[in-house]
């Protein structure tokens, strides 16, 4: 995460404070009563450091790593501890040193994200201090420099949620410039859309308008019926959008003309087909509609994840003789001349 200061350089810091650490430890190794402990304590922080600095990984720190920092700390505050004479005048001095190292470990944890850990640690400390550190008591909460510790963890507790709350408002920024930049191009497209098909619808409509306006809207009956063909294909461009093209535009004319109704509804489904395949398709469509003798033809879009494209489907009229012969038009039942299935992709034999 981003924070204004390069990573490697807050790597650098923590490492050099661990590190002082460790030189407090070496300067004052002739202070504990054995340092077989002590040198076993300095091992343990310093790989615990090196693990936790590591650059691999997620920036939230590991469960297993936090868990192991809380174990250290309680390794070192034990081994270290142990072997100190906190009763002697003036105090341990830099010899206490496990105290800081523990809270340096315990804010690297923190940092990363594992403040649950880091007070584990930090609550640690202040009971070993009160209940084990006898001479000590409360008092070595601050001789010791514990509540320092504590003070760092909590800064960084501050910190690392003010800063996870930081990047979760940017992500939902991100998120909704990007839905604001999509509905934009959204209502683009739709106007563009709709400018494309007025202007398509107008210059479809401009020679029939003028012939009503030269009439004064006295029309012939040729003139009416070529009204109604205009009035379905502008309709065509409207509901039919994809599905059509030149070749469908012309034998969908020739349909009505002699007397056949036509119904296209793009519902969408279309739109993720190359050219190429959407040419395919509608000159599928286009023979289909040559070639039938139906009355009704209604050719319709298949929403995406199908393997059809487009269904159409040709109804012819049919009467029985009874109805005929009574003269019962309205007991006119339809009877399927076509069902076809345009596929999405070419089949392969």
């Amino acid at each position: 995460m981003n924070i204004g200061i390069p990573r490697y350089l807050i790597i650098g810091i923590a490492g050099l404070f661990s590190a002082y650490h460790l030189m407090l430890a070496t300067y004052t190794i002739e202070q504990p009563r054995h340092q077989g402990p002590i040198f076993m304590a300095m091992v343990l922080y310093a790989i615990a450091t090196v693990i936790s600095l590591l650059t691999w990984g997620p920036a939230r720190m590991p469960l297993w790593m936090a868990a192991m920092n809380v174990a250290v700390v309680v390794a070192i505050t034990v081994l270290v501890a142990n072997e100190l004479d906190f009763a002697r005048p003036g105090g341990t001095g830099y010899a206490s040193w496990y105290v800081a190292a523990s809270g340096t470990l315990l804010t690297i944890t923190s940092t990363r994200r594992r403040n649950l850990f880091a007070w584990l640690g930090i609550a640690f400390l202040v009971i070993h201090t009160i209940t084990i550190v006898g001479p000590v008591g409360p008092a070595g909460l601050f001789t010791l420099g514990i509540v320092g510790s504590a003070s760092w963890v909590a800064v960084s507790h501050i910190l690392s949620s003010a800063r996870a709350k930081a990047t979760k408002d940017a992500q939902r920024f991100t998120m909704a410039e990007r839905e604001a930049t999509d509905w934009q191009a959204a209502q683009e497209a739709h106007v563009d859309e709709r400018q494309f098909r007025l202007g398509q619808t107008s210059a479809m409509a401009l020679n029939m308008l003028r012939q009503i306006q030269d009439a004064r809207g006295d029309l012939s009956d040729a003139q009416r019926q070529e009204c109604v063909l205009l009035e379905g294909a502008i309709r065509d461009e409207i509901r039919g959008r994809t599905l059509l093209n030149d070749a469908v535009r012309d034998e969908v004319m020739i349909a009505r003309r002699r007397g056949v109704t036509v119904t296209l509804l793009d519902e969408g489904g279309l739109d993720d087909l190359s050219q190429h395949e959407l040419d395919r398709v509608l000159s599928r469509l286009a023979l289909a509609i040559h070639e039938t003798n139906a009355d009704k033809i209604i050719a319709r879009t298949v929403l995406e994840g199908s393997d059809v494209a487009v269904t159409v489907v040709g109804l012819r009229s049919i009467a029985d003789g009874e109805s005929v012969a009574l003269g019962l038009d309205s007991l006119e039942d339809d009877e399927v001349d076509l069902w076809l299935q345009i596929p999405r992709s070419p089949v392969t034999p």
